[in-house]
């Protein structure tokens, strides 16, 4: 029963209303881009389909002009610097074992006096609202201006998430859960708490693959339509993604991480979880996503604007 309410837009709807102040931030983007909506109407890519597309472009000398690119090590930076044509970069060593050890110690708290629970299956959600040395790193004013020359735009910290375990996530592009107009509008970033290797979860991803198109709702003909959202289940896209891997050749890197080692991935990379296979280690991780904040930022699958907490 449950599921088949969520099928419909209207319960969407209702539940944005009562959250004006968290989706009031796309109200002067629905004019600028002409989208007529209320702050509490559901959205999609469809309701852009109409509109020309936007490339975002890298500006490489504003980027190694950022105090964040110049405190690099030359290892880092030539990953920055590849990272137009790769999708991803990797900076090694971006928080000391000690910072990473303060922040595991204080996620267990967290979890101890019960303000973090596992939700999503063993995600746990926004303890930026709940551990400084979390937000801090987050809204570092030199990593977000780093961040806003990736996105061409405006970098704004959207959320973060800690994981205790490997999320053994399947194959997938961040943009069909967390969407923009224009499309490209956000990033991925990826801090080991701990070392990370094939056993315990390690993350993969799949170089140059954000150079594909990006596949929406409408790619696996799961659009819906005035009333419901699409019918089809999440696997259904998973399912055509793999597919698409197959057809296309593309083979995947595992990240093989050391405690303090940063990743950070474009919109459209394909990335997933590896297996945890020994139950005896953890694989302490923490994620932050950034939107741009001059971009509509929705639910593609959902169908839902996102809520800004911040």
């Amino acid at each position: 029963m449950l599921k088949q309410i969520r099928q419909y837009k209207l319960p969407y709807v209702i539940y944005n209303f009562f959250n004006k102040k968290k989706l009031q931030h796309n109200i002067p983007l629905y004019r600028k881009y002409g989208i007529s909506k209320n702050y509490f109407s559901s959205i999609s890519s469809s309701d852009f389909a109409h509109l020309p597309a936007s490339k975002r472009a890298i500006n490489q000398e504003k980027l190694v002009n950022t105090e964040f690119f110049k405190e690099l090590s030359v290892e880092s930076k030539e990953s920055a610097m590849r990272y137009d044509d790769n999708g991803y970069m990797i900076l090694r060593n971006f928080i000391s074992t000690d910072d990473a050890d303060k922040i595991n110690n204080e996620i267990e708290k967290l979890m101890e006096d019960g303000t973090l629970k596992f939700i999503y299956g063993g995600k746990l959600m926004f303890a930026i609202h709940h551990s400084e040395i979390i937000k801090n790193i987050g809204n570092n004013k030199n990593l977000v201006d780093f961040l806003s020359v990736l996105l061409d735009g405006k970098a704004k910290l959207f959320q973060s998430i800690n994981f205790i375990n490997g999320s053994q996530q399947k194959t997938h592009s961040d943009s069909i859960h967390m969407t923009t107009y224009p499309l490209g509008g956000l990033l991925g970033v990826w801090i080991a708490l701990e070392d990370v290797d094939e056993t315990n979860g390690a993350l993969h991803y799949i170089p140059q693959s954000h150079k594909l198109p990006y596949f929406l709702n409408s790619d696996y003909e799961n659009e819906g339509d005035t009333i419901r959202i699409g019918k089809k289940s999440y696997r259904a896209y998973e399912e055509f993604l793999e597919e698409k891997v197959k057809e296309l050749g593309l083979k995947k890197e595992i990240f093989k991480a050391k405690k303090g080692d940063m990743l950070i991935w474009h919109a459209n990379i394909l990335h997933g979880g590896e297996p945890h296979t020994d139950k005896n280690r953890t694989r302490k991780s923490l994620v932050y996503h950034f939107f741009d904040e001059n971009s509509v930022c929705y639910h593609e699958v959902t169908q839902r604007p996102a809520l800004f907490e911040l």
